[in-house]
């Protein structure tokens, strides 16, 4: 599944690929996303509350819209933190 299939703008994308080559800022949404299980990345609300924690990190202002794509895309992954396949299938969807 593509990000650009729910919406999500490849610009926005690559500003935040760049943003996230910065290591402090690398080192902050990292500390943010510490200790996230599985249960917690399919929780709506929870996801919701990371979306926006690591815009405000990146200072990345998204519009309520895109808030709603991010998540969403992020629920239908159903991402395991622990299983490192889906580790490196998302990083490979943003290389």
């Amino acid at each position: 599944m593509s990000y650009q299939q729910y919406g999500i703008s490849p610009q926005l994308v690559e500003r935040i690929k760049l943003k996230m080559k910065n290591r402090v800022l690398k080192e902050r949404v990292k500390q943010q996303i510490e200790g996230v299980t599985k249960a917690d990345l399919q929780n709506k609300a929870k996801v919701r509350q990371l979306v926006k924690s690591t815009s405000a990190i990146l200072n990345e202002r998204l519009t309520p819209a895109q808030e709603e794509q991010l998540t969403a895309f992020v629920l239908a992954q159903k991402i395991d933190p622990s299983n490192t396949f889906h580790l490196i299938k998302l990083w490979g969807m943003f290389r």
